[in-house]
């Protein structure tokens, strides 16, 4: 009890100074692995009803990859463990159950290190924690989701290739931010392919536009159609008449978001290489092109590493399609 007594006033005290000066406090970047979630809970709770509700909200598989994935990788250390060693990890969850404690569920940042996302959790039995962890699902989830976003897209604008994303950005009217390493492969004038590479990974981000007839455009099968088709004449594969489309065996899945005001449909799925043995995961933000109404702009990530788990690299991708800009938003 002493030792969360002093947790939660060292968050507090923290959380104050950060909030009253925020020159306050030089803290050191964050360390850990990307993806990575410690959990700190006695063995007693991870074991039993509140650990199998984190598990059940962070430890699902991440949506469309060729082997099953979680979408976090769960690290447990136990409250006596839990060492100054450990607090500089980007995600941390603190779980606390006492019945001295209330129910409660606290989300703060940067606690001691930034960017870091901190959760405490409390509750005065098993029960309950559980429940508390339940109600606060869907927030526990996306807090940790776009802090890992947002980290990778920090790093895309600190050490971004600022000519790469202009030409893009003359061409489409808008860009993703592209950290440097990566390069252009292709151009069309209606399509950009580009590409970081190294021995044995390829993470590739195209643009392109497809045409605009009805509501029915950013619909799945139409999409579907669209974009496997600029595949197929952009991206061809290794051997003769082999080129790059959406796997037949998973069918993608569709879904409305809307991020920084920007409304657009998200496809996530499967690509394979048509008459060759490639293929990874993809995923795709389409929207209207706010500078022709005729015409809907394709940002499309991918990620070919046959030796490697996948997640990690998607969501590398995945972070810099959220990073689009348009033109005149370049700064703000």
């Amino acid at each position: 009890m002493k030792l969360l007594k002093a947790i939660i006033l060292g968050l507090t005290a923290l959380v104050a100074i950060s909030c009253n000066d925020t020159d306050a406090l030089v803290k050191q970047n964050v360390g850990g692995k990307a993806g990575e979630i410690i959990i700190v809970a006695n063995k007693a709770d991870w074991e039993s009803e509140p650990g199998n509700e984190l598990r059940a909200v962070l430890a699902t598989p991440y949506p469309y990859l060729p082997q099953s994935e979680p979408s976090y990788t769960l690290i447990n250390i136990p409250h006596k463990s839990f060492t100054s060693l450990f607090e500089y990890h980007r995600n941390i969850i603190i779980l606390k159950v006492d019945k001295e404690l209330e129910a409660k569920f606290t989300a703060v940042e940067d606690v001691w290190a930034a960017p870091q996302t901190v959760i405490m959790i409390t509750a005065p039995t098993k029960e309950e924690a559980a429940k508390v962890i339940a109600d606060h699902a869907e927030q526990l989830f996306n807090i940790i989701n776009q802090a890992e976003r947002n980290r990778i897209m920090r790093n895309s604008k600190k050490y971004e290739d600022v000519a790469l994303r202009k030409f893009v950005a003359d061409k489409f009217g808008g860009s993703p931010y592209f950290p440097k390493g990566y390069s252009l492969k292709k151009q069309t004038d209606n399509f950009v392919w580009i590409s970081y590479e190294t021995t044995y990974t390829n993470l590739g981000i195209f643009v392109y536009k497809i045409p605009y007839k009805d509501s029915t455009s950013v619909q799945l099968e139409s999409l579907m159609a669209a974009t496997g088709d600029m595949m197929q004449e952009n991206v061809p594969g290794m051997v003769e008449n082999s080129y790059m489309t959406i796997s037949s065996e998973v069918t993608p899945g569709l879904e409305v978001m809307k991020y920084k005001n920007r409304n657009f449909v998200e496809m996530r799925g499967l690509w394979e290489v048509k008459n060759d043995f490639m293929g990874g995961p993809f995923v795709i933000h389409a929207f209207y092109d706010k500078n022709n109404p005729k015409e809907i702009i394709v940002v499309e990530g991918f990620v070919y590493a046959p030796r490697y788990d996948k997640r990690d690299y998607i969501r590398q991708v995945e972070s810099i399609l959220y990073s689009f800009d348009w033109k005149e938003d370049f700064g703000k």
